[in-house]
């Protein structure tokens, strides 16, 4: 699992920690009773204390991404595709406010994005 932690980012890093694995449940990467790395593990890995890395995984279970078996260790949830996909929805939205915020500063019209996001969608396809 390749989690980026950022110094200079002003989200906390448990929290970059928390969206990084959402975003692995989200697309799949992560699959249900999948285990994930140990908490001493990941913060070793990620050079960060072991605290941090702790409220990362309860937050995560707070929120029903993972569950934690004890002396076992934590894995994915089971999800509800419906959820899954509403969450995905809210995420893509969200994005979408901000790109339209964007485009609207630099002058781009909706044709623009459109190209912008095919170009990128087929080069993703290509991968």
């Amino acid at each position: 699992m390749n989690l980026i932690i950022s110094n200079s980012s002003g989200q906390p890093i448990y929290e970059q920690i928390c969206q990084q694995i959402k975003q692995l449940i989200q697309t799949g990467r992560l699959t249900p009773g999948q285990a994930l790395p140990s908490i001493r593990l990941l913060a070793k890995d990620l050079r960060i204390s072991v605290i941090t890395t702790k409220r990362a995984y309860e937050e995560l279970e707070r929120e029903g991404y993972v569950y934690t078996v004890a002396g076992k260790g934590s894995f994915v949830a089971e999800r509800n595709p419906d959820l899954l996909r509403e969450e995905n929805l809210r995420a893509i939205e969200s994005h979408m406010e901000e790109i339209a915020r964007l485009a609207a500063g630099c002058g781009l019209n909706n044709d623009d994005l459109v190209e912008m996001f095919t170009v990128l969608h087929l080069a993703q396809e290509e991968e």
